[in-house]
């Protein structure tokens, strides 16, 4: 049993800090269901005594909620869509196609992750202003078609299958695109899921890029609507805090959906601490 005991002490210590994470996502449930009232009485209170749907029904009746949610699901599956396609492609190329400059290549690439994302914002809009794509929802879908972890994860995760496998399938008459599309991407379920969730996780939360490259209302992203939502005159916290609660759930089902193959992703890619 002693070698036990570090395992309990890190549970001990981790517990709390869980909790400490999962306190804002409960406070905001429970804000969700509390009338104006409640939310602004002093002293607070931490549970709704008379519990209301009045902040849903709000959101998706009265206000541009809807709008925004849709603008966010076109955003969100164009991204991951064209994210995964792209990604795919590229690390499959850099995994097991031969060609001069490969490691050059690859190696510059992995260096522009250690360029800020605030960096490119400027050279970035003006790119999109000479393309004509500011103001519309393709401003904010265009920057999350690839990206360079996204191409170093597939590719880790594709230097990680036999070979052999591939190879028997070049002599069963499958010529590479058939290869690629028949035997490595059905291997490569973990890593692409994986990909989803974070692709999801970043263009269904982005915030500053669309608040550059987008100014008419018709165009809003959700996490951009409930933000000038909030700061609209009177703030109705309970519809505010609906709204982040249905802009949480699709965010959580993916997560719930994909969890068991982050372990298997990070495993097979070489992503462990």
């Amino acid at each position: 049993m002693k070698h036990l005991k570090p395992r309990h002490l890190a549970h001990l210590v981790l517990m709390p800090l869980a909790l400490l994470f999962v306190a804002p996502l409960v406070w905001m449930v429970l804000t969700a269901f509390m009338p104006d009232a409640d939310i602004n009485s002093y002293p607070p209170k931490l549970w709704p005594e008379h519990p209301t749907l009045a902040g849903f029904e709000r959101i998706l009746t009265e206000d541009d909620y809807p709008r925004w949610l849709a603008n966010t699901v076109v955003v969100a599956v164009a991204a991951v869509l064209g994210h995964v396609v792209l990604c795919s492609l590229a690390g499959y190329g850099f995994a097991r196609l031969r060609f001069r400059g490969r490691g050059v290549a690859f190696a510059a690439l992995m260096a522009t992750i250690m360029v800020p994302t605030q960096v490119l914002m400027i050279p970035t809009f003006l790119l999109f202003k000479n393309l004509g794509l500011i103001d519309t929802l393709g401003a904010a879908i265009v920057p999350w078609l690839a990206s360079a972890f996204g191409v170093f994860l597939m590719r880790q995760f594709f230097l990680s299958l036999p070979r052999e496998l591939e190879e028997a399938a070049t002599i069963d008459g499958c010529g590479r695109v058939g290869v690629f599309v028949r035997v490595v991407l059905p291997l490569a379920r973990p890593a692409l899921a994986t990909l989803v969730v974070f692709t999801l996780l970043g263009s269904w939360n982005d915030l500053i890029w669309p608040l550059i490259a987008i100014s008419s209302e018709e165009h809003y992203t959700l996490q951009l609507g409930l933000a000038t939502f909030a700061g609209a005159r009177h703030t109705e916290w309970s519809a505010l805090m609906a709204g982040n609660v249905v802009a949480v759930l699709p965010l959580v089902a993916a997560f719930v959906l994909a969890q068991r193959h982050f372990v298997a992703t990070m495993s097979f890619s070489g992503l462990k601490g």
